[in-house]
């Protein structure tokens, strides 16, 4: 993949919050009551890190956190941030190309499935999935179209889309649809919706075989 975030990392916090309030954090961390003590847990596309602070709120201690960030600088701010006395393993990887030994207990993707066309998020969820444990949690929050979307929000993903195209040559200009994804092999325990809407978190549990 050609996405490069390193262009917007100093502002792409503040950037995010002017457009939607606190509505992306919100998403986010509504799904952290979801994980348990002692997990080990795969976050991908963390961003400048600002969940690891606010994963250590919930657990002080007791996690192996495995965070993978293609963006170097994004990455090196993630490592400035308090982590608690959870162990975090920084990867700097494009997640095309990650593949971890061992299984995890939670996938965290935090507006991830954005960046990419239907086929290649649908390689990356194979690749995920492949990697959490039966029974492990898939924390999920992004985007979300559909029929009811309101016109605003549809100019809105335009938008954003033109805009990440220039500054970060993210290279697509439509969601993919991730819930057929999640239907084999995935039980949704619970969703929320954010920003009237535009914006879902669900917590899949991955059936056991």
């Amino acid at each position: 993949m050609n996405i490069d975030y390193d262009p917007v990392a100093p502002f792409y916090d503040r950037l995010a919050a002017l457009v939607f309030g606190k509505s992306q954090v919100n998403a986010q961390k509504w799904l952290l009551q979801f994980i348990k003590p002692e997990s080990r847990v795969l976050i991908v596309g963390g961003g400048s890190g600002w969940i690891l602070e606010e994963i250590a709120v919930e657990h002080q201690q007791g996690l192996h956190i495995v965070y993978v960030e293609k963006s170097a600088k994004m990455l090196a701010l993630s490592q400035q941030r308090s982590c608690g006395r959870n162990l975090v393993e920084f990867v700097h990887s494009d997640i095309s190309n990650f593949k971890s030994e061992q299984s995890f207990d939670a996938v965290f993707t935090g507006f991830l499935f954005d960046n990419f066309p239907q086929q290649l998020a649908g390689e990356v969820f194979n690749s995920l999935s492949a990697q959490l444990l039966p029974g492990g949690l898939w924390l999920y929050a992004d985007f979300e179209q559909n029929s009811n979307t309101k016109t605003v929000h549809k100019l809105m993903l335009k938008a954003m889309y033109w805009l990440f195209r220039v500054l970060c040559k993210v290279e697509t200009s439509q969601l993919p649809h991730m819930n057929s994804s999640f239907e084999k092999g995935y039980e949704t325990l619970k969703q929320r919706r954010f920003y009237s809407g535009f914006i879902t978190s669900r917590a899949y549990r991955k059936v056991l075989n």
